[in-house]
């Protein structure tokens, strides 16, 4: 029988780049008498910023210092054993660069093996075993704790999660089992399914306290300290560690199917993760651990060689990685100072971006418009935003009256953007208006100032065409709501220079945005693919096919909405509007629907009605619809939707819309909220077949969102 230690060796020989974690034992007297204690800090060497994660060799390093406090247990020489990490950083986990690299199933196995064989022996010592969560947690570090027989948390521990169901895994080294049986299976699920699937939401150390993980809380500043004196007293007697009583029956069974209602409505039986996580926790009912982490293997090598967790690392690498070194942005040096910012217009995006500005450059931002009633509002919106930051607690009075005192209007343009180093305009997405808007602006700003237009399907350089300096435009496109979508399509025209360039960028990234550099051309990346998508779903519809049944069809791909609440969201009006520029240069294939073009007639906001709480077709608006008489099945309509899509992407490679599909993906995720179970949507294209039907070739390398050849 294979041991763990040859195991972690086969798996440490498949990866041979792994960042080491050491398991260092020191040893110290505990106070009160309480006896010699051996602590385990787990350190990778590193500061805090390259956190401290679990490869094949690091899980051996830990095997190494439970075969040293194990002896030391058992022969009496200590009475207790701690686990704990360097500073800021517990643990985050597998290292997921190493679990890229798999090929075969039987290693992805020895992966979930050799995480258990590890961590339960922190159970089976026969001393008790003590985690410190001294700072972030998540996964594997969550699951190393759970084995032991008690829990603390700093209360100033930033992030605590299990968020392998996010990218495409579940909890495979004791959270699906050992969590549910610690905290009961509803708190379980909000931990597993339910966090993770809500964009991967952290928990603070209050919360981990208060949901039962861990047994005490101290505060950050001397949190080992303290932990120490209340291990003391625990293994003294004088602290007794009383848990609730789990409930085993209907609370069980209701908590899972909480769980897979969750599950249905983010990712629609698309993403099998979230699924194989429930059933682990629905089997872990009676408390078989055995079985549990049996069935946590199993799941992991599943999923460990599917396409769901390829296409989640590789999401999670697009934001992580290519999101903070934009592809053909250039270099920094060449970036201006801003320390004054002009917003033109006043309505509610330019009220968002003037709000985003001040708080984040935290420089004055100047608005205008074309009356001082439009003005006032603008400013009065910006400072009630501010006022609610206050009420919140997420910034204290001092911050918010300098950031209201930042914040004025002006009907002024030359007093308002005389000294500004970077003005944005957010007016009506006309060419006319927006050319007769950066000429008086022109004229009035310093000549080092860019000029950015937050349009969202106009020609930057047309834009730009009739101005003396037209190299200092520069596409600045924002996704609404502004404060939620970090993407920021940074549009370069064709006489825009590297300095405006640089200096956007520059912005972008103080504005903690993700900056994709795109050219010139209709509607960019987001807009572009979106009007192409819902345009197929118009036509099947205007065709014939039901509006139920278009929606329905491209539930599998898990979107965060559907496409008719989505285009509810963009408003009918704007979707109209971007279909028909997009028409003016694609006419073969962009169309405009005439359906849509009575919603908007109409003046209605979309083509739902929610008076029972859930979308039902309004009425009216089904009257407006004219039909043809082609029926197509949910799967017809899918094929036809994701043929478009895969040519209009591929047409945009061609064009150099961007440097690589990676960014096509990196745009859907962070502008569109594409799902991260699908990698964005190339991946998902490469996989079901439709790249090559379409374009006669895959979008990726085959080994890039998928399991290597």
């Amino acid at each position: 029988m294979t041991t763990t230690a040859e195991l972690l060796k086969g798996a440490a020989e498949l990866f041979p780049d792994e960042v080491v974690t050491q398991a260092h034992v020191r040893h110290l007297d505990l106070p009160q008498d309480a006896g010699r204690f051996a602590l385990i800090t787990l350190d990778n060497g590193l500061d805090h910023t390259k956190p401290t994660t679990f490869g094949p060799a690091s899980l051996a390093n830990l095997d190494a210092a439970i075969d040293q406090v194990e002896q030391e247990a058992a022969d009496g020489a200590i009475t207790g054993v701690g686990i704990t990490g360097k500073p800021f950083i517990f643990a985050v986990g597998a290292d997921l660069k190493g679990v890229e690299l798999l090929k075969r199933h039987e290693d992805a196995l020895a992966i979930g093996k050799g995480g258990h064989d590890v961590f339960k022996r922190l159970s089976h010592l026969a001393v008790p075993t003590f985690a410190y969560y001294n700072g972030a947690a998540m996964g594997g570090g969550v699951e190393v704790g759970l084995h032991c027989t008690y829990r603390t948390v700093s209360g100033a521990l930033p992030a605590f999660s299990l968020p392998e169901v996010f990218l495409g895994l579940v909890p495979g080294w004791g959270g699906c089992t050992l969590l549910p049986n610690l905290i009961g299976a509803d708190r379980a699920v909000s931990v597993i399914i339910e966090n993770s699937l809500n964009q991967n939401k952290q928990l603070k150390g209050q919360q981990v306290y208060e949901l039962g993980i861990a047994d005490a809380i101290f505060e950050g500043a001397d949190f080992l300290e303290q932990s120490l004196i209340w291990t003391a007293s625990v293994l003294k007697g004088e602290l007794e560690i009383v848990r609730p009583e789990i409930d085993r029956g209907d609370a069980w069974h209701e908590a899972v199917v909480r769980g897979r209602a969750i599950a249905d409505g983010k990712v629609h039986g698309a993403a099998p993760a979230a699924y194989r996580a429930l059933e682990i926790i629905d089997a872990a009912r009676n408390g078989d651990l055995a079985r549990g982490y049996e069935a946590e293997e199993k799941a992991l090598a599943d999923l460990i060689m599917g396409s769901e967790l390829r296409s989640g690392i590789y999401a999670f690498n697009l934001v992580q990685k290519r999101a903070k070194r934009p592809a053909g942005a250039p270099d920094k040096s060449l970036a201006r100072p801003v320390s004054k910012v002009g917003v033109v217009g006043a309505g509610l995006m330019a009220s968002q971006l003037a709000l985003l500005f001040a708080r984040r450059l935290e420089v004055p931002v100047v608005l205008t418009d074309i009356d001082q009633e439009r003005v006032d509002k603008g400013v009065g919106y910006v400072h009630d935003e501010i006022d609610k930051l206050l009420l919140k607690g997420r910034i204290n009075q001092d911050k918010a009256n300098r950031l209201k005192a930042a914040v004025t209007g002006s009907l002024d343009k030359a007093a308002a953007f005389g000294d500004a180093d970077f003005v944005i305009e957010a007016v009506f997405e006309e060419m006319g208006v927006k050319q007769q808007v950066f000429a008086e602006v022109e004229a009035v700003v310093p000549e080092h100032a860019i000029l950015a237009t937050n349009t969202s399907s106009l020609s930057v350089s047309e834009m730009a065409s009739k101005l003396k300096h037209p190299e200092r435009v520069v596409g600045f496109h924002f996704f609404n709501p502004v404060a939620i979508l970090p993407l920021l399509e940074i549009v370069r025209g064709e006489k825009t220079d590297d300095a405006s360039l640089a200096t956007a960028f520059g912005v972008a990234k103080k504005l903690k945005k993700t900056a994709v550099l795109v050219k010139d051309a209709p509607a960019f990346v987001v807009n572009r693919i979106l009007t192409r998508f819902m345009g197929e779903i118009q036509n099947v519809i205007d065709e014939g096919t039901p509006v139920d049944v278009a929606e329905r069809a491209v539930e599998p791909l898990g979107l965060p909405m559907s496409p008719l609440v989505l285009l509810e969201l963009v408003g009918p009006a704007i979707g109209l509007h971007v279909s028909e520029t997009l028409h003016g240069a694609f006419p073969d294939r962009f169309t405009v629907s005439e359906n849509l073009k009575r919603v908007v007639e109409a003046g209605k906001r979309g083509f739902y009605v929610y008076d029972s709480g859930k979308p039902e077709l309004d009425p009216e608006v089904a009257a407006l619809l004219q039909q043809g008489d082609t029926v197509l099945t949910e799967e017809q309509v899918r094929a036809r939707v994701l043929d478009a899509v895969a040519q209009e992407i591929g047409l945009m490679l061609d064009e150099g819309v961007v440097a690589e599909a990676q960014d096509i993906d990196l745009c859907l995720i962070t502008g569109a909220g594409w799902p991260f179970h699908l990698g964005g949507l190339t991946p998902y294209l490469d996989r079901e077949g439709v790249s090559e039907r379409v374009n006669g070739k895959r979008f990726l390398a085959q080994g890039v969102a998928s399991v290597p050849a």
